[in-house]
């Protein structure tokens, strides 16, 4: 659909800018729970089983008790709660660690084709906010689904150039959707809303350089915190620019070279961006999933071990070079970005959970050892969630896998059960002592709550 439009881009002139600020602020303001379709209201659920699944993994995570510990210290009451773990705090802090715990190991949900990791941002904010006033599931739900629609939107309006000019996507787009869930939930009208857009522009910040390190999250929790903070400030009357996403130094133009404008308007209100979300099955970049699948494969029916393999070719879309070029790791967080890492480590063991991506793990040296051999060949004809993995063998013999669809992608997505499969197994490895089948129930049925918190209640650590 989107290679059938005359784009409009950053080329106009700006006075005939699309009015985007104006027209996204009043679909939101309008859209009801009635205007959902079904197939959008279920995969907002599964959206939050996997976020509940990936922040219970993350809580205890090291860049997590740094953040929280430091964040306490400014706290300014008590009213909202972490997922996982014992503290309260304010729900602007909240918003933050919760989205930081979402994201901190590469976990959580994929929209396609931005590569937005979009719940963590409007969820954490949406939830902290539930925390402090009264709102539904329903409620919270809708706002969730708006959220999601916005920050994706505008990835779509400033992919690819946005990423590969070393923008965070998930941050830089995910504060606007936090404050687009936000300003929903809390029934601002459009004048509102488009002052919220104002405020998040203001906002709007991460970087490509801090990927594998732990400042990535706290990009990634500003995103959730100052979303929800623009949204609290436009109810208060905080104004905004009048064209803060197409203005000629707005966020469209700013940070990306040819923005479409388009890919904000077409389709609103009835194309979804949550039908393009995908879960993983495995902890790293999306890009990385049908490498890994193959390398499994491999491990199972080729009987390889490191040591018989001269060389390793990695066939894929150009991002995968892009995004996971990286021998030499040091730490588990720099592993989840790592294609040197996710081959050897899946070759090796033959699986690729949490613990295959740990510090531990990204120490042992002959993983470290067989990066070099690893070769990255880009085909622009492959899909993101496509790849092909050509090993040559000491002997002089070749095997080869192809993965078309990686599990977990829109092709092959991961089945209801398999995400409360993933819930309970990354509750367990966060050791936070929450009971999953409640919380996984509460989620499947949010949409009839009366109190849209209740997950969260059930969400915190073992006695807190």
């Amino acid at each position: 659909m989107r290679a059938e439009r005359e784009p409009q881009t950053a080329d106009m002139p700006v006075g005939k800018a699309p009015a985007l600020t104006r027209q996204l602020a009043e679909f939101i303001a309008r859209t009801r729970w009635d205007d959902i379709p079904p197939a959008v209201r279920h995969e907002a659920k599964r959206a939050l089983v996997n976020y509940f699944a990936v922040a219970l993994a993350g809580c205890a995570d090291p860049a997590v008790e740094k953040a929280t510990a430091v964040y306490g210290r400014f706290r300014s009451a008590e009213e909202a709660s972490l997922i996982g773990r014992p503290e309260r705090t304010d729900i602007l802090n909240a918003a933050a660690l919760n989205a930081m715990s979402a994201n901190v190991y590469d976990f959580d949900d994929t929209h396609l084709p931005t590569i937005i990791h979009p719940t963590a941002p409007v969820a954490a904010a949406l939830f902290a906010l539930a925390q402090s006033a009264p709102l539904s599931g329903e409620q919270l739900l809708l706002a969730f689904v708006l959220g999601v629609e916005v920050e994706c939107r505008l990835g779509n309006a400033v992919s690819p150039g946005h990423y590969q000019r070393g923008w965070h996507i998930t941050s830089t787009c995910g504060v606007f959707g936090a404050a687009a869930g936000a300003a929903r939930a809390m029934l601002l009208d459009a004048q509102h809303i488009a002052w919220a857009f104002g405020n998040a522009s203001a906002q709007a910040s991460g970087l490509v350089e801090t990927l594998g390190s732990m400042s990535k999250s706290i990009s990634v929790g500003n995103a959730a915190r100052n979303g929800l903070l623009s949204a609290l400030l436009a109810a208060e009357g905080f104004s905004g620019p009048g064209q803060p996403l197409e203005g000629e130094r707005g966020f469209l133009r700013v940070t990306a070279e040819r923005p479409d404008f388009s890919a904000i308007s077409e389709g609103l209100g009835r194309d979804w961006a949550l039908l393009s979300n995908t879960y993983k099955p495995y902890p790293c970049g999306v890009v990385l999933n049908p490498v890994i699948e193959a390398c499994l494969d491999l491990a199972r029916g080729a009987q390889l071990s490191l040591a018989d393999i001269e060389r390793i070719e990695l066939v894929g879309h150009p991002l995968l070079r892009e995004r996971t070029d990286r021998p030499g790791i040091r730490s588990g967080r720099e592993s989840q970005v790592s294609a040197q890492h996710a081959v050897a480590v899946a070759l090796a063991k033959g699986k690729a959970g949490l613990a295959e991506f740990s510090d531990a793990s990204v120490m042992d040296p002959a993983l470290r050892a067989f990066g070099s051999r690893v070769v990255f060949i880009d085909d622009p004809r492959f899909p993101v969630e496509s790849a092909q993995v050509i090993v040559t063998l000491r002997s002089g013999g070749t095997v080869s896998r192809k993965v078309d669809a990686a599990r977990g992608s829109l092709e092959a997505p991961l089945a209801d059960a398999e995400l409360e499969a993933k819930l309970r197994e990354l509750t367990a490895y966060g050791g936070s002592g929450v009971a999953a089948q409640p919380l996984i129930d509460a989620l499947w049925a949010l949409d009839s709550a009366g109190d849209a918190a209740a997950p969260m209640r059930l969400a915190r650590a073992c006695g807190a």
